[in-house]
């Protein structure tokens, strides 16, 4: 009929439905209902393709979008669901609304207008209204006919939505994107089909064919309400939870076996699709998951919460153990070897990987939300099941790599992965530190296998790893902190790795700074680890780098700013250990004798002293010296590196060997690539001119090369260490303890050094001296202080 039909027929029709709905209005009867079914249907058919005759825009322009509108308000007689009588009306005035904005923006508009979108709208609403609750074991229940309803309405807002703003606008609003995924899920739950027996047949087929397309519509529908322009919008919130989640539950190893009175056979066209179809919705669902817990902090929150209290956030369903367990133990299922050849088989598994990476994601992120540590890390006993499972998956990686037959055995490390990201989240504070390192737990020789941290070990493992180590060992100085971290030998653990030796991306460079950080933090705390890390391993080759040898050179041959400074900061914590007064924080072994006690606290303490002896004479070298001072140089917008690199120099020079060394690494210049400090240059030591800028700047220097603002220049550490200590017009305001602090480099280096270079360093900082002190002469408080410093140096000058 609809092929043979004439423009102005079809037109006519469309007139004749607007005539319908005010007749119906007033009288509504079953002959007129039949009447709109049949019009609308030749309407329907007329609009599924474009034709010259272009009945598309011609019937927009007419009062039949608004006629749509008040005949499916008038079909449902104030009803949530249509009555049987009127779902073949409301069907085929669902393919007019569908077909009449087919790749048409002006009739998207036109229907949007005039309230037909809204009325669809409200009939799915009702059908959503009328679920159970979830999870959805089986499909939900519904007539056939109710199902062409539920799909042609998903069409119809598919249609009106693909590529045109208001539109997805007006729906996201009114959280249609909700009812959507609510229907999806009932009518289609994953692997549900497999044993359906509510049909039976033809029947039973067009059930399940009506189910999976209208699963995809609604899919494609929420990717649709989801583009904003060019970007992707977040349109869901934490009670998309408990209807996503489930699907991840029809996922999970060992699958059960097929029952024996499959819907449909094996092999055939429509057991493919719906295996095609259940993947689809994962794939779906991971997607929604991972963007919802990076982008959203109350869907953070609210998993956390309903950890251990589902009924109360999560209508029951234990949302975030279904992440869990899909992690733990969601594997391919076994029907896609028949399903799929080879090729898609190895495809279709990587898209299942890229899933359940989704959920890793969505997990490390919902525990790294600040507010939910105090949820999933308990403070009492061992931290609470959230924590014990995060343990528990990381000992059971070790374990089962510890009974691998070979490399090809071992077992996967996305569970580590997760378990040690998500720990290092939660564990920031010494609490958590000693809970996981102390019994039950025991982490520490745990992180140390071999398994672990090895040249070997993926870099993602390396990056979980060392992450939590990282927070582990800066969460407290303590020893309760630190010892077991020692005594598992972490930091030789690292250096034996090799990572500082690498070459690599940027994902090196964070797992390299990390491990950077674990070994700064276990230098502070404990002089045994600086021991490990500067002296040689008498079990490794005598060729083989130290682990303080292989960070310097990392830091030497580097690009990356932070590995430059947290680099050398490792060295800084390591000459702070050495020269630290305060007793050490490694155990010592309890026996039975006081008299033998005594004499071997004795005989440790000698050897101690022998050790840092030894490490002190192995850092008077040139490369820790300039390490420290290229530091300082590049490190003048920050006091605190500069001031740990004057610290550290300080103490070098307290040596005799050591004072030289740090005089010949102040004076020479090397290449900043950063802005460099302004420069001036005295007039009395530069025939120079010198501008405005220049006279109020901070670096005194008779022989200043510094480049134009904003390219590579040289500069000296001398140059900065002038800047920090006349602090007028710095990018930076240094405090007057770091200022004090530079006196007392002088001071050190004065007393133990002599000859050209001392003379240079004077000239330097001599009127810089004089002028501070000047500056400062009536100065009290702190400032007192600073006084008192620069009369010194320069009383020490003067005597000298």
């Amino acid at each position: 009929m609809a092929a043979t039909t004439s423009q102005p027929d079809i037109l006519a029709l469309g007139d004749r439905l607007t005539e319908l709905e005010k007749d119906i209005r007033a009288n509504d009867s079953p002959e007129q209902w039949q009447e709109a079914e049949k019009a609308a249907q030749v309407v329907a058919n007329g609009l599924r393709t474009r034709t010259s005759a272009d009945y598309h825009t011609a019937l927009g322009k007419t009062a039949l979008p608004r006629s749509l509108a008040s005949l499916l308000n008038l079909a449902l007689r104030g009803a949530a669901t249509p009555e049987l009588d009127r779902i073949t009306p409301i069907v085929e005035l669902l393919r007019v609304t569908a077909n009449i904005c087919m790749d048409h923006d002006e009739n998207r508009n036109h229907i949007y207008e005039a309230g037909l979108l809204q009325a669809v709208l409200t009939l799915l609403e009702g059908y959503a209204e009328s679920l159970p609750k979830p999870p959805y074991t089986k499909a939900y229940a519904i007539p056939i006919p109710h199902l062409k309803v539920i799909r042609t309405a998903v069409g119809a807002l598919l249609n009106a939505s693909l590529g045109y703003e208001p539109v997805q606008t007006r729906l996201r609003s009114l959280q249609a994107h909700m009812t959507l995924v609510k229907l999806a899920i009932a009518i289609y739950p994953p692997g549900s089909w497999l044993d359906d027996a509510s049909e039976s047949g033809k029947a039973l087929e067009e059930s399940w064919e009506l189910r999976s397309s209208l699963s995809n519509w609604a899919w494609r529908t929420v990717s649709e309400l989801k583009e904003q322009g060019e970007d992707t919008i977040q349109i869901f919130d934490s009670d998309a939870l408990p209807f996503i989640t489930p699907t991840l539950t029809r996922f999970l190893a060992p699958y059960a076996n097929l029952p024996p009175n499959l819907a449909f056979p094996q092999g055939s066209d429509m057991f493919d699709k719906l295996v095609e179809a259940d993947f689809e919705i994962l794939d779906d669902c991971c997607e929604v998951l991972e963007s919802l817990c990076l982008d959203v902090e109350d869907v953070r929150l609210s998993l956390a919460r309903g950890y251990y209290d589902p009924d109360g956030e999560h209508l029951g369903v234990p949302c975030l153990s279904h992440m869990l367990d899909f992690v733990e133990h969601g594997g391919y299922p076994p029907v896609w070897r028949t399903v799929f050849d080879d090729g898609d088989r190895r495809t279709k598994e990587k898209a299942f990987d890229v899933c359940k990476s989704a959920i890793v994601k969505a997990i490390v992120e919902m525990s790294g939300e600040e507010r939910n540590e105090p949820i999933l890390f308990a403070s009492i006993g061992s931290g609470g099941p959230y924590v014990e499972r995060m343990v528990g998956w990381i000992k059971a990686f070790v374990k089962s790599a510890d009974e691998a037959s070979s490399s090809d055995s071992l077992p996967r490390d996305d569970l580590v992965i997760c378990a040690t990201l998500s720990l290092g989240n939660l564990a920031r504070r010494e609490l958590e530190a000693v809970t996981l390192l102390s019994p039950p737990h025991s982490l520490a020789p745990v992180l140390a296998s071999r398994h672990i941290i090895s040249p070997t070990t993926d870099l993602k493992l390396k990056h979980g790893v060392l992450g939590l180590l990282k927070h582990l060992a800066q969460s407290s100085p303590s020893p309760v902190v630190h010892t077991p971290l020692a005594e598992a030998r972490l930091v030789q653990c690292i250096v034996d790795s090799g990572l500082f030796e690498e070459k690599g991306d940027q994902m090196t460079e964070v797992v390299q700074l990390n491990a950077i950080g674990v070994v700064k933090h276990m230098c502070n705390a404990n002089v045994d680890n600086s021991f490990t890390l500067v002296l040689p391993d008498p079990a490794a080759s005598s060729s083989r780098p130290t682990g303080l040898s292989q960070i310097l050179g990392l830091v030497k041959r580097t690009e990356n700013i932070a590995i430059r400074s947290e680099g050398t900061r490792v060295l800084v914590n390591v000459i702070k250990s050495l020269f630290s007064n305060a007793p050490p924080t490694s155990p010592t072994t309890v026996l039975p004798s006081p008299v033998t006690q005594a004499a071997s606290n004795h005989e440790a303490a000698i050897e101690k002293q022998q050790k840092k002896e030894e490490t002190i004479k192995a850092l008077l070298n040139k490369d820790c010296t300039s390490a420290l001072a290229n530091l300082i140089t590049r490190g003048a917008k920050f006091p605190l590196l500069i001031n740990e690199g004057v610290v550290a120099l300080s103490l070098l020079a307290m040596h005799k060997e050591g004072a030289p060394l740090v005089l010949e690494s102040l004076l020479t210049q090397i290449t900043v690539d950063a802005p460099p400090l302004p420069s001036i240059v005295e007039p009395s030591l530069s025939n120079s001119p010198s501008t405005s800028s220049d006279l109020s700047s901070a670096i005194v220097t008779p022989q200043s090369t510094t480049g134009p603002r904003g390219r590579s220049s040289q500069r000296s550490a001398l140059q900065t260490l002038a800047a920090a200590l006349r602090n007028l017009d710095n990018p930076t305001n240094y405090p007057v303890e770091v200022r004090v602090n530079v006196c007392s480099l002088l001071l050190q280096i004065s007393r133990k050094g002599a000859g050209e270079e001392l003379g240079k360093v004077k000239e330097v900082m001599r009127p810089v001296l004089e002028s501070v002190a000047e500056s400062v002469r009536s100065a009290a408080g702190k400032d007192e202080l600073l006084l008192k410093a620069t009369r010194k140096v320069l009383e020490l000058w003067a005597t000298a």
